[in-house]
């Protein structure tokens, strides 16, 4: 039951996100209606409320397979060059096993452990502690890790991170979040566009210059225009604020089954737990957008509401280890030495001692690390067979 409950979960997130990213398409289609009727006003003045309506859903009809291509050609332009656009903003750079061993022996190890092809691994020179996956394809798949965090980690803890990134690959959950974040970003851009051409046109609603034996029919027809042009602004800013929504709903959604696909990896709650507690509160990448920080294993930008954080909560995720996967939180943990920011005393890979680096109670499976102990959920059937 508990392998049927955890695949159906999966199934049925796929669902809900293949349906969120097909409301993202609907309001696009929003946005042109919405600049239909902004058009519409600056080209016929003096018209009636219903008679603008009629004319933008005939524009919407027209426009139709022009917005389609328009936002197809948009994720062909993202498919191909998302991952340098990514490159650029983070600075991150493909490594090798030469430059970096220990990083890509771990990596190399869960992938062959469970059949999984290896993606690319990118360094980001940043003190933050955060690592992202990326990739629509295969080919293309990557996973990108701070120098912080490979200083402030042990190897079962990095372990626990990079098996957290894989399941958002093997899960699918890299591809839709990419092109979720592509039209909400197309939206974003349309939008601040239709603003600016609003407030700097200097569109008149008034009948300027009417007799006044016309004035109340102009008054009428004048507050049609105004009325739709409220109704243009209310749309984009609705269909603006629900691409943000669905965009937090996919990352939010997501995090917990990649926190749990990472135990089914390793074997290994507590690591993955303690590694949730060191990055907390310290993943914040100075320059990358919010698009790039959705992608992260932890993302500490938060909205004013927990409705508007892209992420569940680092508390949220561990009680969720601690429940289902029988983990042990050891709360919030301050970074040996001091914090990533400063670099101080930060340990490095090669420093194992006790007080340098605290372990968790379970070792990890790979490499020289003895088989674990088995956790009171050892009997859970996940992503990829029995643990």
């Amino acid at each position: 039951m508990a392998a049927y409950g955890l695949y159906t979960h999966i199934a049925s997130n796929k669902v809900r996100s293949m349906l969120l990213l097909g409301g993202l398409f609907l309001l696009v289609y929003v946005m042109v209606f919405a600049g239909a009727l902004l058009a519409e006003v600056a080209l016929n003045s003096n018209r009636p409320f219903e008679a603008y309506v009629t004319l933008a859903g005939r524009d919407l009809i027209k426009a139709f397979p022009f917005a389609t291509i328009g936002a197809a050609l948009w994720i062909v332009i993202a498919y191909f060059f998302h991952q340098n656009i990514i490159d650029a903003v983070t600075g991150g750079h493909d490594v090798t096993r030469q430059e970096q061993p220990r990083l890509y022996n771990l990596l190399e190890n869960l992938c062959i452990s469970r059949g999984i092809p290896m993606p690319k691994l990118k360094i980001v020179d940043s003190p933050a502690l955060n690592a992202f996956a990326t990739g629509l394809n295969r080919s293309q798949y990557a996973i990108s890790v701070t120098t912080g965090l490979m200083k402030a980690l042990n190897d079962r803890e990095m372990e626990a991170v990079l098996g957290h990134e894989l399941t958002h690959i093997r899960n699918g959950d890299v591809q839709l979040l990419v092109i979720a974040v592509v039209i909400a970003g197309v939206i974003g851009f349309f939008a601040e566009l239709f603003f600016r051409i609003f407030f700097n046109s200097g569109v008149r609603y008034s009948g300027g210059g009417r007799s006044s034996s016309s004035s109340s029919d102009g008054d009428k027809k004048g507050g049609g225009a105004f009325a739709i042009v409220l109704l243009a602004i209310a749309l984009i800013g609705l269909a603006w604020g629900l691409s943000l929504v669905v965009r937090f709903a996919l990352s939010r959604s997501r995090e917990l089954l990649a926190d749990a696909g990472s135990v089914e990896l390793t074997k290994n709650p507590d690591a993955m737990i303690s590694a949730l507690r060191k990055i907390e509160g310290r993943g914040e990448l100075p320059g990358a957008t919010s698009a790039v920080m959705e992608m992260c294993i932890d993302n500490p930008r938060e909205g004013f509401a927990d409705l508007f954080a892209t992420h569940p909560s680092v508390d949220l995720r561990v009680k969720a280890l601690v429940k289902y996967a029988g983990g042990h939180d050891p709360g919030p943990m301050p970074l040996p030495g001091g914090d990533a920011e400063t670099g101080d005393n930060a340990p490095q890979s090669g420093d194992t001692s006790p007080e340098a680096r605290p372990e968790p109670p379970h070792t990890g499976p790979w490499g020289s690390s003895p088989q674990p102990t088995p956790s009171p959920a050892g009997s859970i059937l996940g992503p990829w067979g029995r643990r």
